[in-house]
């Protein structure tokens, strides 16, 4: 396996405040929204990762073992079907046409192992709040020059970094490189 890299933190100033630039995607543009999106997972995924553990431990602090239990649910359900997508030819070919269900099906499957056992609510603000919050401000940051060479970088390989093989993972490794 090629070794992954973390990708470097962003300065604040240009992930959030004065050298952001924020715009409402367009949205009947799909292709170029999902674009953007990933662009910016790639640029921006060590911040990314540094809000969802923040928001993460808020939470958890509060609610601890349904937190734990939320957690290691929508990860046993990610871990199976990256299982199950590698080894099965037709559901590998599934998750590369249709990438953004199989996300969807596997947060829909998380939600329902969650709420058989009650932590519903948790489940929605310890998980579902960072993924809504990071997948936000992906759709609204413009891309800089800077973050299209480094996600160009990331694509031809001389760079892999983590949210790199996850969305390889989920069948979007066409369009990280876009």
């Amino acid at each position: 396996m090629e070794k992954v890299e973390l990708a470097p933190l962003r300065p604040l100033d240009e992930f959030l405040w004065e050298a952001a630039r924020f715009q409402v995607p367009a949205i009947n543009d799909p292709e170029r929204w999902a674009n953007r999106v990933t662009s910016n997972l790639l640029y921006y995924q060590t911040n990314y990762m540094i809000l969802a553990i923040v928001i993460f431990l808020l939470v958890g602090v509060f609610h601890p073992v349904q937190m734990i239990f939320g957690f290691l649910s929508v990860a046993a359900i990610f871990g199976i079907f990256v299982y199950l997508s590698n080894n099965q030819a037709h559901l590998r070919r599934f998750k590369r046409q249709h990438p953004g269900v199989c996300t969807a099906a596997i947060l829909a499957c998380g939600y329902v192992v969650i709420h058989l056992f009650g932590s519903v609510i948790v489940f929605l603000f310890g998980i579902a709040l960072p993924l809504f919050v990071i997948f936000l401000h992906a759709s609204l940051r413009l891309r800089n020059l800077k973050s299209k060479i480094t996600n160009k970088v990331e694509y031809v390989g001389l760079h892999r970094t983590p949210m790199g093989v996850l969305l390889e993972a989920l069948g979007m490794e066409s369009e990280a490189g876009s």
